[in-house]
Parts: C-alpha cells; structure tokens; sequence
C-alpha cells in the first residue's frame, strides 16, 4: 500500500495512504492531506494514480514543490522520493513494491569456496584509492574523455546522497540504493548483505534483478569473495573468464557465459555496514563469436560502486541513527507528558480535598455557608479537570475540522460573554469590537471557541496585577485574501522577548503551577488545522496582542479548486 511519511515539519510524524483516488496537498482545510504549514500554498500539490504508477504535480504554489532537492512541475514518484512542500518534507513509500528481506534471503546463498565456479580477482581497490588527475589514467585516454567521466560520476554521487538522505524505513533505502545502482550501471543482478549487530555475519537484505525472467533466479556468491572484502575493507572485480586467451574458453563459460562481478565494502563512518554485490553476464553465444576478454565491468565501474557504497552506508547509519532519535523523544515526550501532567493533577485534586474538607466540615457543624463554599472549590477544581482532559485530546488527535456554517462573530462573543465575571474578578474589563462585514462562513466552531476561550484566559491572568487591567477583543475580515483575523489584546505584564518563541511549547507555562503549559498549543494546533496561524507581539509591561488568523469563505461561494493567489501567499508568509 502506498502512503506518505511525513518526516519534518508541524505535522511531522503523520502518515496518509494512497488509493486510486487522486489526492490533495494544502494549506487549506479543504484539502485532502491538509498540512499546518504557513510556507504552504492554500492548494500547493496533488498527487493522482496513473495505470499503477503516481504523479505528483505542482499546482503554481509560491515556494514551489521539490523532489529530492530539485524543483518540479510534475514527477512520477519512487519508492523512497523525499517531497518537500515549505518547511514540510514527506517521504513517498510503497510497500507493494518493497522486495522485503525475506525475498532477499530466498535468492542470495553463500557458498563455500569448494562450491564455488572458479572466479578470480582481476582488481581490487580500498575506499578513498582513486586516482585524482589525469596523469594517472590509462595512455589512451584524453584529458577531455576522463574529465567528462569525473564529471559524471560526480552527478552519480549527488544525485545518490540526495536519494538516500533522511529515509526512515531501512528496507525502502536499501531498495532504493539497488535501483539507483542499476540506473548507473549495466548489470543484471545485485544484492545488498548487511552485517547482523548480534551475530556479525552477513545477512541478505534486498535483491534486484534488471530482467523481470531470471528474478527468481538465486544469487550464488562466493564466501571467499565475500570474507576478502570483509576482512581487507576492499572493494573487488572478479570474472571466470580465462586468463590465457591462447587456450580454449572452459567449459563453463562455453555453457553458461562470462559472469562478471564487483564486490564492495559498505564502510560507514566508524564501521563497515555490510557489502553491495553486482554481476553481469555475456551469454555464451556471444563468448563463442566475439574475444572471451571483452567485458562490460571494468576498474571505473569498480571506483563508482566504491564510492556509491560508502555513500549507501552513510545512509544507512543516519537511518538507523534517526530512528533511535526517534524512539528515544517519543520516550522523552512520554516521561515529560507524565510528569508534568501529575503535577497538575496533583494540585486539582488538594484543590477537591479543600473543597471536601470544608463540606464534611459544614455537614459535622450544620453550617450551610461552609458548604457552599466548599462545593464551590468542588466545582471549580472540576471544571479545571475537564478543561485539562479537552485540551490533551485535541492535542493529541489528529482531526479534521468540523466545518459547519457559523457567524464568526457571535462565537467570539460567546466567548467574551462567558469571560466577563471572571475578567471582573480580576479587576479587569472585556470589551468586543465586531466588524460587520464579516460573513457567515464555515468554520469548526466549538473548536475555535475553545482556542479563543484559551487566549482570553491567558489575557486576564496577565491583567490579575494591574489595577485597570482591560481585554480587547475584536474581529477584522480581509475581503481580497477572505482572511478573518481575531484579535485579543491586553495591557499586561506582557512577555519578554526571549520567551515567546517558548509559548507554543507544550507544556511550557508562564502561570507556574496555575497552568498547564497546554492552552497556547492548543489553540496553534486548532488554527493550523483551520489552514490558518496564530501570530504574538508583545512588549513586556506594556501587554500582548494575539493575532488568530484563519481563512473564512463566504456560505454558498464556490469552493474552487485552484491555487491560491501567489502575491498573496507570499504576504502571508512574511507575515507569519
């Protein structure tokens, strides 16, 4: 099945699989794959199947799409395509056309050297042995010819450490070093054996075959081949053929052909990785009417596949690396979640046992006011655990917005009406600027209640030591972008420039053991999961201004499917 990984940006981690239905990519919550990335375009690409294979076009976005590194208007994906949309990067897999290990293990066998067809080493060469000038190359080849080859085998090598960068699935990297090897090189077969980290002997792990008819075919490979790369960190050439010319071809290669093979050792940074193995074929036909020494594989193609496997285990160690990056801050993610969780919770709960005390207390003295006042703790405290719940789910699922119809400006005032006695509690004032011209459009209103509700809070908690604290509240519509902006500003203690960059941090709070560290992440998410953003100024003793940005179509207008306008997203880009 395929799908896409996405490997970095804000919404790093998810994964969307393909069908045979064409899909969309944008910052547009009316996407498909909606993405809360504000250098994306509102409709930046798509992806649809054509007779078994996917394309993925550009839909004229403002920063462009790129396939591992390079710029494109379309490009039919490969297993392993790295797309970066903005500051989004996805990986491409299919699992449908993985080899997989265990049909690498069913056609690569190790034989013994007494099994093996009598081979030779014809060249050998360790990593970084390769001849830099032109002086060192064979009489008859122009400067002109091997510049022109350098040349080429420097496109090979930047074009393989741009495929190979960043993959997370070990077996789609291996499979994807294969065919970049036989986009390079003219062999029929190859295999890639890594080194097991427990038994340290070499294990299969993907398999490639250029003709579909000899792919089930097995791979016999010589132990002594294998054990000399191992042991010396030297890559080889090896053929059957015979080295006397003057005598008769043996039987073998008069049966089967010439067989041709390279050899290399994957040497990563530190340790060797395992070996990539190539061979190549001259049937034996063309032995009986052409010389038995020509051959297709020669010391240049030895030098690349040197090159190309050190290159193959860099990759392989920054997977493997990446991975248990991974898995060590979901680990992290995991502890930090619970500890700083069980440090709210603890608090609501003294906050219920004062409010259970004062009511058994009440209840022993008959003494109502007690217990009125008790259950209002009771009250309060349980509020603050739904509220704590609300936010930790909406956090952590990822949701599509429920997009109904709704008036933007009574869900702002809903909320502004709910916070007035708590805002007069704190010797603060609330008041609301409505623009009119705002429509009616669609938008998930209980979530962006709750995201508004959040940003309110946070502003009265930041007026609760000023003697004249005042909340404005106001909405703005942009009829040219259809951009609704939602304004809260406060006069505050406000935020110290070091730390804003802090505040969508989950579980970073400026309120101390009165916050969660949840209510601003929240709020972002809800916002990006709208296709819109959330922007901060604020000036420390002066107050804070939040900036809730989201697009907002008119009910009933077309929702075309075109691409955003690029003047536009290119302003709210350096607006963001």
């Amino acid at each position: 099945m395929p799908f896409l990984h996405i490997i970095h940006g804000p919404n790093q981690g998810s994964r969307c699989e393909l069908d045979e239905t064409p899909l969309t990519i944008g910052r547009d919550a009316s996407n498909h794959l909606h993405l809360g990335d504000p250098q994306i375009s509102r409709f930046h690409a798509r992806i649809k199947p054509v007779d078994g294979i996917y394309l993925l076009e550009d839909r004229a976005s403002s920063n462009g799409t790129y396939i591992n590194g390079l710029r494109v208007a379309e490009h039919e994906l490969s297993a392993g395509d790295q797309i970066q949309l903005g500051d989004t990067v996805l990986e491409f897999s299919d699992t449908s056309l993985a080899t997989g290990r265990q049909s690498a293990r069913d056609r690569i066998q190790i034989v013994p050297k007494a099994d093996a067809e009598e081979s030779r080493i014809v060249q050998t060469i360790r990593p970084g042995d390769f001849g830099g000038t032109a002086s060192n190359v064979e009489a008859e080849v122009t400067p002109s010819d091997w510049l022109a080859r350098a040349q080429r085998h420097l496109q090979v090598m930047y074009r393989t450490a741009l495929a190979v960068s960043h993959t997370l699935d070990i077996d789609q990297l291996l499979k994807r070093i294969m065919q970049l090897i036989f986009d390079w090189v003219d062999v029929d077969r190859g295999c890639i054996m890594l080194l097991s980290q427990e038994s340290g002997s070499l294990e299969p792990a993907a398999f490639e075959a250029r003709d579909k008819r000899i792919a089930q075919d097995e791979i016999r490979i010589s132990r002594t081949i294998l054990d000399f790369v191992v042991e010396h960190n030297e890559g080889v050439l090896t053929t059957n053929a015979q080295e006397d010319q003057r005598f008769k071809p043996a039987v073998s290669i008069m049966q089967q052909g010439i067989r041709e093979a390279i050899c290399v050792p994957m040497q990563g940074r530190y340790d060797m990785l395992g070996v990539i193995y190539i061979d190549s074929t001259t049937p034996a036909q063309d032995v009986l009417l052409q010389r038995p020494a020509q051959t297709k594989l020669t010391e240049e193609h030895l030098k690349l596949m040197v090159a190309i496997a050190h290159q193959a285990a860099l990759a392989v160690e920054d997977t493997r690396y990446y991975s248990a990056m991974v898995s060590t801050e979901r680990l992290a993610a995991v502890g930090q979640t619970i500890a700083m969780m069980a440090h709210h919770i603890k608090n609501i709960l003294q906050g219920l046992e004062g409010g259970g005390f004062l009511i058994r207390e009440g209840l022993e003295q008959h003494d109502e006011a007690m217990v009125r006042r008790g259950w209002e703790f009771v009250e309060k405290n349980q509020a603050r655990i739904t509220k704590v719940i609300s936010d930790m789910l909406t956090y952590s699922k990822q949701r599509e917005p429920d997009l109904q119809p709704a008036d933007l400006n009574q869900t702002v005032f809903d909320v502004v009406d709910l916070m007035r006695a708590r805002a007069s509690e704190h010797g603060a004032r609330i008041d609301f600027q409505a623009d009119e011209s705002l429509p009616v459009g669609e938008f998930d209103a209980e979530a962006l209640h709750g995201a508004i509700l959040n940003v309110i809070t946070n502003a009265i908690d930041a007026c609760a030591d000023q003697n004249a604290g005042r909340i404005l509240v106001a909405t703005k519509y942009q009829p040219e972008s259809r951009l609704a902006d939602i304004v809260i500003e406060d006069n505050g203690a406000g935020i110290p420039e070091t730390e804003i960059e802090n505040i969508f941090t989950l579980f970073v709070s400026e309120k101390r053991s009165r916050g969660t560290g949840l209510g601003l992440p929240v709020t972002k998410k809800v916002l990006t999961e709208h296709g819109g953003d959330v922007t901060v100024e604020s000036v420390p003793g002066q107050g804070t201004r939040f900036t809730l940005t989201l697009p907002l179509r008119a009910c009933g207008e077309e929702n075309a499917d075109a691409p955003a306008s690029p003047t536009l997203d290119g302003e709210r880009i350096e607006g963001a």
